[in-house]
């Protein structure tokens, strides 16, 4: 299997980043609609922020692909009117290569769902180090701070990293995750059996 992004593996990452990008400035209110509700309860719906890279890796199963689609899926969400602004683009970086670093750590050639689940996990890092960096939470208290990155590791693992792995599932249900998948060698030695 060639490694490389050819320019369809790029237009093909893009779409589905665009797609993410719409739920994200979606997602934005709904997140809005539970921060009054307190006890970071925010937080647990945070990680579908992060669902682009690894979706995109897991129907892609290309290196580069997930920092791609994080990047991709921010720009997408600041044209459409983030409330972030220029800083979603920022952490759509951080997220991706935190996400691919993961990927990269298993040589690209590991489609399940703990790798999934610690792609998500590593984005989630990324936000939260961003976060620390532009003053988000570092003057919360220690208990305060605690119930927040609980909860965002969980939302994290379940969007980013469960949720993802079994929509990817049930895309390759469909056959679709066939149209932008490389033929490996057992499907040729299939057709060479008939």
């Amino acid at each position: 299997m060639r490694k490389g992004l050819k320019l369809t593996d790029i237009l093909v990452t893009i779409v589905i980043a665009v797609a993410f990008g719409i739920v994200y400035i979606l997602w934005g209110s709904i997140y809005y609609s539970v921060k009054p509700l307190g006890l970071h309860v925010d937080q647990l719906i945070y990680g579908m922020w992060f669902i682009a890279g690894p979706v995109a890796f897991l129907v892609m199963r290309k290196p580069g692909v997930a920092l791609l689609a994080e990047i991709a899926a921010a720009s997408g969400e600041f044209f459409l009117g983030s409330p972030w602004g220029l800083t979603v683009l920022l952490y759509g970086v951080v997220q991706g290569l935190f996400a691919e670093l993961v990927f990269m750590a298993f040589r690209y050639k590991k489609f399940n769902m703990p790798v999934a689940v610690l792609a998500a996990i590593a984005s989630c890092v990324g936000s939260v180090l961003m976060d620390f960096a532009y003053g988000e939470i570092g003057a919360l208290s220690l208990w305060n701070l605690l119930l927040f990155m609980i909860a965002r590791f969980i939302g994290s693992i379940f969007f980013a990293g469960v949720f993802a792995y079994y929509l990817v599932k049930v895309l390759e249900a469909t056959g679709v995750t066939n149209l932008v998948r490389p033929v490996s060698s057992m499907d040729y030695a299939a057709l060479d059996q008939k």
